[in-house]
């Protein structure tokens, strides 16, 4: 392996999921995300996934997110839209300030 590569190994029953909602917390030494499938004209969601993580690479996940929206922007054009346009609403995570 040379310089910054990265073996990833994923395990065989390791499903995607799809997430068209997320909610973000933090606490003093992470940042947790719940990421959420809201469904179809119902006022609910289902938690797909939650992920903590530590100050330091939630500005690094900031960073590569802004990369890629960029580089998704360059070349297939703007992204519409944006927070909320759907009339979804945020809520809290419990536990957390």
């Amino acid at each position: 392996m040379a310089g910054n590569e990265l073996n990833i190994q994923i395990p065989q029953n390791l499903d995607p999921v799809y997430s068209n909602m997320i909610q973000i917390a933090f606490k003093d030494d992470e940042f947790t995300m719940m990421f959420l499938h809201q469904l179809p004209m119902a006022n609910q969601a289902k938690a797909k996934a939650i992920v903590a993580i530590s100050p330091t690479h939630a500005k690094k996940l900031l960073a590569a997110l802004e990369k890629g929206v960029n580089d998704y922007e360059a070349k297939f054009g703007p992204i519409t839209g944006g927070a909320h346009t759907d009339g979804s609403k945020t809520a809290t995570l419990q536990g957390y300030s």
